[in-house]
């Protein structure tokens, strides 16, 4: 019976256009994008939902993907256990309602360079590592849930 009834629930958000992934999504409002990039540390911690363009998606795993406001191109990533949830390769430019936790990342200069080259292999992407000189700081959401329109 719970699978018959997964199944509708599935046929009726393809049939509506929708492309549900991961936990069902709980919040009831979304947090501009800017407004997070603008201020990410009153929000690292906190369930935040996001809703915007999808810019970009690791075309290896599906592990992440990159959503873009915009008015402003601000973006946020928004990153998964490999495996978890699978973001389609094919949604770039189409709108994403994203949700989880706001994470901090801090990394030395050469794990970011390591980061770097490993997200260039990944998508079969050059990269130039000269640009990274020093240690960075990176904020995205460890997604749970998102929905593709």
């Amino acid at each position: 019976m719970k699978l018959i009834l997964s199944l509708f629930i599935m046929l009726a958000a393809v049939a509506a256009g929708q492309t549900k992934l991961g936990k069902p999504l709980a919040l009831k409002e979304t947090t501009a994008i800017d407004k997070l990039v603008a201020n990410p540390e009153a929000y690292v911690g906190k369930t935040v939902q996001v809703k915007g363009t999808v810019r970009d998606v690791c075309q290896k795993m599906g592990c992440w993907m990159e959503i873009a406001d915009p008015a402003s191109g601000k973006a946020i990533r928004i990153k998964v256990k490999e495996g978890e949830i699978v973001f389609p390769k094919d949604a770039p430019g189409k709108t994403a309602i994203a949700e989880g936790k706001l994470v901090k990342i801090e990394m030395t200069k050469q794990q970011a360079i390591e980061a770097a080259l490993h997200e260039a292999r990944e998508n079969n992407r050059k990269v130039d590592t000269s640009s990274i000189t020093s240690a960075r700081t990176i904020y995205q959401i460890q997604g749970t849930g998102a929905v593709i329109l």
